[in-house]
Parts: structure tokens; sequence; C-alpha cells
């Protein structure tokens, strides 16, 4: 079987030193420039790029500060290992996207995500709003009036999940919430349920969580949270495999 990944592409940056730091980040987490590798020197790259220095300087500040790159006197900039990088960090999840993502990311991804949100769905059925119920039922019934496999069904899903976060009242978990917003919106769209029988079950549970939360009843928010979690983790089996390999880009043994 052929190996494959599967690439979400993102809104692109706005400012010329921050496409560059997307570009070499992008390259970074596909594999092309390998952990220990050192970046070429500033010469090469601004002629790479097409940028001047001083934007160049700002792209590589920008990466040192996720955890991508560090640069030291007499040795340049090199790429670090990636338990270094800032996964947290909105560009470098959508980096990720942008670079193809595979089982690894995917089951990573689940594994906080059950780490977290049921947590937050116990704190929400006890923290929660009025309006809080509210944004949740607004977004379970655009679930149930968008097609499946649509981007407004995948849109549904995560704001549903981003009011879950927001409802618990716990502002860490808020601000993961939307932190990992464009690596939940990759894998809700990996794994829509597009059988009728599927749609039903996602719906279902989905229901379960609003409705646990608005009763207040934290255990069963707690286990309806769960059970959608690991549900989207059997519909992701055999979307996505292991990722082929990636040629590495050529060692710098010189530089600036």
């Amino acid at each position: 079987m052929t190996s494959r990944i599967v690439v979400i592409p993102t809104r692109r940056a706005h400012s010329n030193h921050a496409e560059v730091a997307r570009s070499i980040g992008v390259d970074i987490i596909a594999g092309r420039y390998a952990e220990g590798t050192r970046l070429p020197g500033d010469a090469e790259m601004i002629a790479m790029f097409g940028v001047s220095r001083p934007v160049l300087r700002e792209s590589v500040k920008t990466l040192v500060a996720k955890g991508l790159l560090s640069t030291k006197a007499r040795v340049g900039t090199v790429v670090r290992e990636r338990g270094a990088w800032n996964m947290f960090d909105a560009d470098v999840l959508a980096w990720h996207l942008d670079a193809g993502i595979d089982k690894r990311f995917l089951n990573d991804l689940a594994e906080i995500r059950l780490a977290v949100e049921p947590r937050a769905a116990m704190l929400a059925a006890v923290q929660r709003s009025e309006e809080d119920i509210a944004e949740l039922r607004r977004s379970m019934d655009r679930m149930r009036r968008e097609a499946s496999d649509s981007v407004g069904f995948a849109d549904a899903d995560l704001a549903l999940h981003v009011a879950v976060a927001r409802a618990s009242g716990n502002l860490f978990m808020r601000s993961i919430g939307h932190v990992i917003e464009a690596a939940l919106r990759a894998s809700f769209l990996l794994s829509a349920p597009v059988e009728s029988g599927d749609r039903d079950t996602v719906l279902l549970w989905h229901q379960k969580i609003v409705d646990a939360i608005a009763a207040g009843d934290a255990e069963a928010a707690s286990e309806a949270m769960i059970y959608v979690i690991h549900n989207g983790m059997r519909r992701h089996e055999g979307t996505v495999i292991e990722t082929a390999p990636v040629d590495p880009l050529p060692s710098v043994d010189t530089g600036e």
C-alpha cells in the first residue's frame, strides 16, 4: 500500500516575514530540513525568497520563538528536535496542515482532546450560562442543517466544541479550544460521517453533550464527550496512513 498524507491548505500570511516564516516552517515540519540540520546562510536564503536581510532575520526570530529553530554564534541556525516545537502555537498547527497531517498527528490530537475536553464538558455543566446553552443549541441546529461532508458541518461541529470550552469558565481550556481550532477543523473534515448511520450517531451524541450541559449533569456530559472523541478516532481509521518518506533538503556546512 502506498503511504500518503492529507494536506489541508490554510490561509496564507499577510506580511513578507510571516510568509517566509511559514515557508521555512512547513519545510521543517515536512522533514525537508531534518532535526539538527543547519539552514543555508543569510545570502542564500535572501536570494531564495527575494527578501531583505531584516525580513529574513525577523522570520528566523519568529521560528526561534516557536521552538522550531535555534541560533548560536559560530554554529548558525539549526532545526530543533520535534519535542521542542510549540504545538499549541496556532501557526505551528496551521503549518502542519500545510505540510500534511498523518496518523501520528491525529492520534496525538485525539489524546490531548481526551485529556481536556471531557473535563471541560464537566465544568460546563456546572458553570454554563443561558447564553452558553443558546450557543451550544445554535451549533447543534446548524450541524443538523448542513450536509455531513460539508465545510459548514465541520465548522458547526468545531463551534460546538469551542462553545463547550468557553462554557467551562476555565481560561486555559478556553485558550486551548481556540489554539487547536485549525487542527480540529481538519480532523472533523477528515472524519465526516457520510454514512447515514454514522451521521445519526454523531448528531445523537453531540446532542447528548448539549442536553447534559443544559441539565447540569457533569458526569453525563463528560461521558458523551469521551464517546464523541473515540467515535471520531474510529472514523479516522483507514482515512490517513503513515507519511511517505520526504527527501530532505541538503545539509549546509557553511553559512553566515
